[in-house]
């Protein structure tokens, strides 16, 4: 591995780290505006929203510059939403923001991998990439669930006077905040030292008419690749689910463990040190043609999902949660890697990963949607749970069915 993919490295897990503290800050604010419970899944979909919107748009932008620059204008718009949302702007819109930055930065932080590395080293590389992502998941989690908490902001302003002179920052989630912006600017800084790389499928025209047949072209080629297709309905289900159990998990400990908000966030985090034991474990031992094979251990997460419902003692769940998290972390670093190699060959990698961004965010809005719809007629969490757990395996059955189908047929080179 060259220093310029541990420079990303770096870059990436600061960038991340503020991405999760900065759910549970806006969280705790919804909360200080007394806002109705259904509020907190709506504002992930405010974030999700500009992965949809502008995914025909941020893969050529990623293509088209040098992908470092691409990452630091990403994270400069970032700023820009935490800046909004200390500044009064409504939580939900200025979450919106961030997640506009979010969407830039996705297909240059994945597709730079395909430009440093060989195919060969595309598992190991993601295996780096999904642990270190993780990492800063538990640790944003961790840092997240502290700051919201006024033991944390009395602290601060007791330590550190000048807190006192800036505006409109007055609560333990407003200082949250604005330590989030910091860390999006260390991440701005990293950005600039990724060494520059060849442009890669740099678009002949930029209009957005062009534009939008480009993505619909990349959109139906990664589809109807067969290894193409599978790796992407197992990420795009992967992270729709993923983004609601989160929720889940936080209702779940308040209801069957008794945890307060800051205990929860700090349980989401047990998920995430499940997803990087599963990520190492996948970068050494699964290779990038037989990534495939892990399709069945989608199927047994879905059935630990379940099993949440039957769990009261915090002891239990802890082990509950890290093997759930174990589970997806070994099956989705594999289909990544395959996902981004597809795609690299088939459309570029900016490309190829928009298309990705899109699938995945769709999925998100639609179990945010169906997840806000439930808490809103006030079905039970229990209920809700087994609902979901059935669903993921399910679903995975019938993914792992439809690619063994898909074995009899040519793959492409």
């Amino acid at each position: 591995m060259t220093r310029g993919f541990y420079t990303i490295l770096a870059a990436q897990f600061f960038s991340a780290l503020a991405d999760n503290a900065l759910l549970f800050a806006a969280i705790a604010l919804l909360q200080d505006l007394h806002a109705a419970d259904w509020h907190t899944p709506v504002l992930q979909q405010f974030f999700v929203f500009a992965y949809i919107a502008l995914a025909p748009f941020v893969g050529p932008f990623a293509d088209s510059l040098p992908k470092g620059r691409v990452m630091f204008i990403s994270n400069a718009v970032k700023i820009g939403g935490c800046a909004a949302m200390l500044a009064g702007l409504q939580p939900l819109y200025a979450y919106g923001i961030v997640g506009i930055g979010a969407a830039m930065y996705s297909p240059a932080k994945y597709g730079i991998l395909t430009e440093f590395l060989p195919p060969q080293k595309l598992v190991l590389a993601n295996g780096w990439m999904e642990g270190l992502t993780v990492a800063s998941i538990i640790l944003g989690a961790i840092i997240g669930g502290l700051m919201v908490g006024d033991r944390f902001s009395d602290w601060m302003f007791g330590r550190f006077a000048f807190l006192d002179d800036i505006p409109r920052l007055d609560t333990a989630p407003e200082v949250a905040i604005f330590l989030i912006l910091l860390l999006y600017l260390t991440a701005a800084l990293i950005n600039l030292r990724i060494p520059k790389v060849a442009f890669d499928h740099k678009l002949p025209r930029r209009d957005p008419i062009f534009l939008l047949h480009d993505f619909w072209h990349s959109f139906r080629l990664l589809w109807r690749d067969p290894l193409g297709r599978v790796s992407l309905a197992v990420t795009t289900l992967f992270w729709g689910a993923g983004a609601t159990l989160r929720l889940i998990v936080l209702s779940w400990a308040a209801l069957s463990l008794n945890f307060t908000l800051e205990q929860a966030t700090q349980l989401t985090a047990v998920v995430a040190v499940g997803i990087a034991l599963g990520s190492v474990v996948a970068a050494k031992t699964v290779a990038l043609d037989h990534a495939v094979r892990v399709l069945p251990v989608g199927i047994a997460m879905g059935v630990i999902v379940v099993g949440m419902v039957f769990v009261s003692d915090w002891r239990l769940a802890i082990v509950l949660l890290v093997a759930a998290g174990a589970m997806g972390g070994y099956f989705v670093v594999p289909m990544n890697a395959l996902l981004q190699h597809r795609g690299h060959l088939l459309m570029g990698a900016g490309h190829s990963i928009a298309v990705q961004n899109f699938n995945e965010n769709l999925s998100i809005l639609a179990m945010l949607g169906i997840y806000a719809l439930m808490l809103k007629i006030e079905m039970s969490l229990n209920s809700i749970i087994i609902l979901f757990g059935l669903f993921l395996a399910g679903t995975m059955t019938i993914i792992w069915r439809r690619h063994a189908h898909d074995q009899d047929q040519p793959h492409p080179p």
